[in-house]
């Protein structure tokens, strides 16, 4: 198979993945209204190409929070990204730092905060969830510290979890259920189920003693279910701000109040996300209020986007609405549950030269400071490449 854009890592991944796991990963909330809209929005913003430009000398290089990056992409924490392929996160991180973009570990991951930082010897980033249990909190920036993470990412937008209609179905819950159809499903996917006996891993490796029965995944599960935190508010940025010394990064966040609050209550920068289309239905896209929340920081720090990014152009037109740069995960997901980290290289690759190109034919030469009147909405653009998903 030819693999031309990220659409193809997903025909990939959806065929070697068993059907519970795939859907793990591509499903969103709810009916996936959010999800949907994520992708769409992106399509009604369209470019407008300056094309009397020499653009025979051009960069894509940028910084994201703090650190000099090959391009303004980064991949975004994915939870139990380790269901995907064998090691899947230190397989993911290695891609990361061989393309010369950041890496942020999540902390519902399968591979461990030290796993990752054996493997890369370079900073990464660590995406923080905030449990009720606060000593939780405590040891995962402190083990942060100790592995030389670079950047904590902040998640302020799981005070209670969504409905997943489509792990309900698949039975992927609290606990996992575990029945003959996922059993055939596993077996049928065979090519999966023998490479995962290569995982270092078989549960949340964050969280191995820290929390009761953590090598049990039923028993973790609903130990998870039950300790999202319905208290998060800035107090929470309060206390992330006094005990981690470095970049904090604050994701989730969708209103330009919200954001300017970030800033004020000492956080380095924002990410501007719905969490994938994973948690509420029927929200705002991320690139309908995007430029509105680069206006309302000022310049205050790092504006970073993810949610619905599978492309190079929509790379493009988000940093052409004034962000930093931006963040993918299902789109690295891709390629990594297609091929481990040739996967990732793969997507990465494919995003980087769909982004060069792009930006040389809109006559642009580097991508700070991109004139705004290159981008405007265009109502009824239709959807292209609609995801398989979908």
């Amino acid at each position: 198979m030819v693999i031309t854009d990220i659409y193809d890592l997903e025909r990939l991944a959806r065929k070697r993945l068993p059907k519970s796991i795939y859907t793990y990963f591509a499903n969103g909330g709810y009916e996936e209204e959010t999800l949907r809209r994520n992708i769409a929005d992106l399509r009604k913003f369209v470019l407008v190409p300056h094309v009397l430009n020499d653009v025979s000398e051009r960069s894509i290089e940028g910084t994201m929070a703090g650190m000099r990056v090959s391009m303004p992409v980064g991949l975004a924490p994915v939870g139990a990204c380790g269901l995907s392929y064998p090691n899947a996160e230190v397989e993911a991180a290695l891609a990361a730092k061989e393309a010369g973009v950041p890496f942020c570990l999540s902390t519902v991951s399968i591979a461990t905060i030290e796993d990752v930082a054996r493997a890369t010897r370079a900073p990464f980033w660590f995406q923080l969830y905030l449990m009720k249990d606060k000593k939780v909190g405590e040891a995962l920036v402190e083990r942060a510290k100790q592995a030389g993470v670079s950047a904590i990412v902040l998640s302020m937008d799981l005070h209670v979890r969504s409905q997943r209609h489509g792990e309900q179905k698949r039975g992927i819950g609290a606990p996992p259920r575990v029945d003959l159809t996922n059993i055939v499903d596993a077996l049928v996917h065979f090519r999966w189920l023998l490479s995962m006996v290569r995982s270092k891993r078989r549960t949340f490796g964050n969280l191995i003693g820290l929390v009761p029965h953590a090598k049990n995944v039923g028993k973790v599960t609903e130990w998870l279910e039950e300790q999202f935190d319905p208290t998060l508010s800035t107090k929470d940025i309060d206390w992330a701000r006094n005990v981690w010394p470095h970049k904090l990064l604050v994701k989730g966040v969708l209103s330009a109040d919200d954001a300017k609050q970030c800033f004020d209550h000492g956080a380095d920068g924002i990410i501007v996300s719905n969490h994938g289309g994973r948690q509420v239905d029927g929200a705002v896209s991320t690139v309908s209020v995007l430029a509105e929340i680069v206006d309302a920081v000022g310049g205050r720090g790092d504006v970073i986007v993810d949610s619905g990014i599978r492309s190079g152009v929509d790379v493009l037109k988000m940093l052409a609405l004034g962000a930093t740069g931006c963040l993918i995960g299902r789109a690295y997901v891709y390629g990594l549950s297609a091929n481990g980290r040739e996967g990732v290289q793969k997507a990465l690759s494919i995003i980087r030269k769909e982004l060069d190109q792009n930006m040389a034919l809109c006559g642009l030469t580097n991508l700070k400071n991109i004139p705004r009147d290159i981008i405007r909405v265009q109502e009824g653009a239709e959807l292209r490449n609609p995801a398989i998903h979908f």
